[in-house]
């Protein structure tokens, strides 16, 4: 049995985490963390990870990356295990996270579906056959809440394809300044928000005569709660280290 302590827990994500496991038989939320508590959560809840008196295996974050520094420094008081599912790190926070997992056991995703984690590797796969002749586009479509943009996954997907291409190309967000032709090494990353859009993200492959699309389309954040809560399990008694969601499905 994992025992989970939910940090953001009376926020979307937090609510949709304590359904998904209230019908899991391995796994158990044992305490919550959030500024604003709502009073409905079946476990006790805290201000801050320091605050908690309740023992655990794990804590998955779904709150904010404000609250990154409180958190690592109370995950290193308590030695314990870290997912980090909050998107809009900073670089300067990635790197504190990455320097952090020194003294820490830490599995960050940008998305913590299975199925974004599956298209991460399949757009390499594509890339590594199709970068010479054609061009590489994504677009990302979310609801018109979400403040950070382009989204964490879409910049992973690059990052991905980017990986094969030896981090040669150059990611552009916005043509509205450039009259020019299309130069070939870069990809392009539009962002769409709008309406109730879970998330959808399509990289295209655009060349002569013919374009070759990987999607992906969630219709439910529970997608994102069963990947968090999988990735705990995962993380839970691992040794001090960086991991991310292509280590939990293998």
């Amino acid at each position: 049995m994992t025992k989970i302590i939910m940090s953001g827990c009376c926020g979307h994500m937090g609510m949709t985490i304590t359904d998904i496991v209230s019908k899991d038989d391995d796994a158990e939320i044992v305490a919550g963390i959030d500024l604003f508590d709502n009073g409905k959560m079946p476990y006790p809840v805290f201000a801050s990870l320091g605050d908690v008196n309740v023992d655990a295996d794990c804590v998955i974050d779904f709150s904010s990356p404000k609250a990154l520094d409180g958190l690592l420094a109370a995950a290193k008081a308590k030695d314990i295990p870290l997912v980090l599912c909050s998107t809009g790190y900073t670089p300067e926070q990635l790197e504190q996270i990455k320097a952090a997992s020194a003294e820490l056991t830490i599995l960050k995703s940008a998305n913590m579906s299975l199925g974004i984690n599956l298209i991460l590797k399949l757009v390499q796969a594509a890339t590594e056959v199709l970068y010479k002749d054609y061009d590489i586009e994504i677009v990302e479509m979310h609801h018109n809440l979400k403040k950070d943009s382009p989204s964490g996954t879409a910049l992973a997907i690059a990052d991905a394809i980017n990986e094969v291409l030896n981090n040669e190309y150059e990611y552009v967000y916005d043509r509205s300044t450039r009259s020019e032709q299309r130069p070939k090494k870069e990809i392009g990353i539009s962002a769409v928000r709008g309406g109730t859009i879970v998330g959808d993200h399509d990289v295209i492959f655009a060349g002569r005569d013919e374009v070759i699309e990987i999607k992906h389309t969630a219709y439910s954040k529970a997608i994102f709660g069963k990947g968090a809560v999988n990735a705990a399990k995962f993380l839970a008694g691992k040794p001090h280290g960086m991991y991310d969601m292509q280590d939990v499905i293998g």
